[in-house]
């Protein structure tokens, strides 16, 4: 999950427990919230085939499932700390809808039956409570979920005996809630607002502009919706709103060829500024100009479109720290003016230029990519806890003195400490390891599991934590996201899990390309 940085919340008690054992006979952990003993290497230490720490992530997953469905079934999510609910996805049962695809490619039958069975009693015709709803977070965490889980369970994850009407609801579910939402598009040029009252179909008062990463990662889920139901209105909706990304305007807003500004009017279609990157806001638009031809690979100009911004971003955004001119980072933007800032959510940059350089055929895009992934893994290696922080800098003209030897030995600064579950940095070792097959970065996000194991889990489940620079990670917040079941879980299994026909694929094509919720959509056009 992409596109913004969420405020730091309300902090709790700190503490951490360890992967349960599984149980004789069963398949995953005991399931059991707050069970198992603390081994600090996670079980495993550093060795470990890849079976057992496969073995591990789906341990892992359980008790986070189990802490879910124990306190919060059909919540959005648990507050694993205080073993309280909360809602902030609209109440349709955000983290049961997020864990489908990572059940299903884990082949955990009993999980994937309970939420196969839960989503066909959800209304999505409306927010179950009084708040807006995001047309991007839903469109990625639910609709991507659901057609995922879909595609899954009626291809190579077949066999788990799961009944068709249940894998029916799953396409019918998603053609109700984009049916719900799809008046955002209701605007001068059909750029949708991003906050929806769904309720009375309102917009919320006074928007008038929309974001790049929230226009720019709607149009693979919608497009796969309309080929899936053979409704062509779901992926027009979407394509004309991206056409605004695919040909920006005014020249002003581009800065440098395929780098745009953020903001853009509804009214108008124009972009309102140049301060751009590839970090939140902006980020999974970026993605989604790629993965839309991995999708489609007759979509010639989202291709252009990505290689245009790529050869930029190689161009004018690479920067390296003066203290470790051996790393990479990319650069933000206002204007031709560079800032030296970057997030956690940034980290995705390395998987997708990998991934870029793999189905176009381009070396260059891969080695600059692998650098990315270098640099990312600074951040976590560099931190007490082995976890990287929210936001981080390299510009030493606001270097905080008390930083300035860690900045010397790491090559930057710690802006922003929290770990919110993110998964970017693990997704681009996936990646990186897909097209290498080198160990070291199965290693690395071994290394990285075990680290978030043991700094973010509680009672029921895990939490984000206030400093990754500091013993236990300072606070815990008491928010498990949901996107630690679709992302975080499934990149640390499947980088350790059997070749499959829903594995990115860097040695003979891709049958199904990841949303930047994590969650697999079988391809549309010829795999590349």
């Amino acid at each position: 999950m992409r596109q913004s940085i969420f405020i730091t919340l309300a902090l709790g008690l700190s503490g951490a427990l360890a992967l349960p054992q599984p149980e004789p006979g069963n398949g995953g952990g005991s399931g059991k919230p707050g069970s198992g003993k603390f081994p600090p290497s996670g079980g495993y230490g550093k060795g470990g085939s890849s079976q057992q720490r496969a073995q591990a992530v789906i341990d892992a997953f359980r008790f986070a499932w189990s802490g879910y469905s124990t306190f919060c079934f059909g919540h959005d999510e648990l507050h694993p700390v205080s073993n309280t609910c909360g809602d902030s996805r609209n109440g349709w049962g955000a983290s049961a809808v997020d864990a489908l695809s990572t059940a299903v490619v884990m082949r955990q039958a009993d999980i994937v039956k309970n939420i196969t069975g839960f989503i066909p009693t959800v209304d999505f015709t409306k927010s179950s409570i009084p708040i807006t709803v995001s047309l991007f977070e839903t469109t990625i965490r639910y609709i991507g979920g659901m057609l995922a889980g879909h595609d899954l369970l009626t291809g190579p994850v077949s066999d788990l005996g799961i009944s068709k009407s249940n894998i029916d609801a799953l396409i019918s579910q998603a053609v109700s809630l984009a049916d719900s939402l799809k008046f955002a598009f209701n605007t001068p040029t059909g750029i949708p607002i991003n906050d929806l009252w769904i309720n009375n179909q309102s917009f919320e008062a006074g928007e008038v502009t929309n974001g790049l990463a929230t226009i720019g990662t709607l149009v693979l889920e919608w497009q796969h919706l309309s080929d899936l139901t053979g409704n062509p209105e779901y992926g027009q909706l979407t394509q004309k709103a991206e056409s605004f990304l695919l040909n920006p305007k005014p020249a002003s807003s581009v800065p440098f060829p395929g780098l745009t500004g953020t903001n853009v009017d509804v009214r108008t279609g124009l972009f309102q500024d140049a301060l751009g990157s590839w970090n939140g806001g902006d980020d999974s638009a970026y993605e989604y100009y790629l993965k839309f031809f991995v999708y489609d690979s007759d979509a010639d100009n989202y291709r252009n479109r990505w290689t245009t911004a790529a050869d930029s971003t190689i161009k004018h955004l690479a920067s390296h720290p003066s203290s470790r001119p051996d790393l990479t980072f990319l650069a933000s933007f206002n204007g031709t003016d560079l800032i030296f800032e970057s997030q956690h959510l940034t980290c995705f940059d390395g998987g997708n230029f990998i991934l870029g350089g793999n189905v176009l055929g381009r070396q260059d895009y891969i080695d600059f990519g692998l650098m990315l992934v270098d640099g990312c893994h600074d951040t976590y290696e560099s931190d007490v806890t082995g976890i990287g922080p929210e936001a981080f800098s390299w510009n030493t003209t606001t270097l905080p003195a008390n930083q300035t030897a860690f900045y010397e030995r790491s090559g930057f600064w710690i802006q922003d400490g929290l770990y919110d579950l993110r998964p970017e940095v693990i997704e681009s070792y996936y990646y990186a390891y897909r097209i290498t097959r080198d160990s070291k970065y199965q290693d690395w996000a071994w290394e990285a599991f075990q680290a978030i194991n043991a700094t973010t889990r509680t009672n029921s489940g895990f939490s984000d934590v206030s400093n990754v620079n500091t013993p236990g990670g300072g606070q815990k917040g008491d928010l498990q996201e949901s996107f630690l079941f679709a992302e975080v879980m499934k990149y640390s299994y499947l980088i350790f899990a059997e070749d499959a026909e829903y594995q990115v694929d860097f040695h003979g094509e891709n049958q199904f390309v990841f949303n930047t919720e994590a969650h697999p959509l079988k391809v549309h056009g010829k795999p590349i």
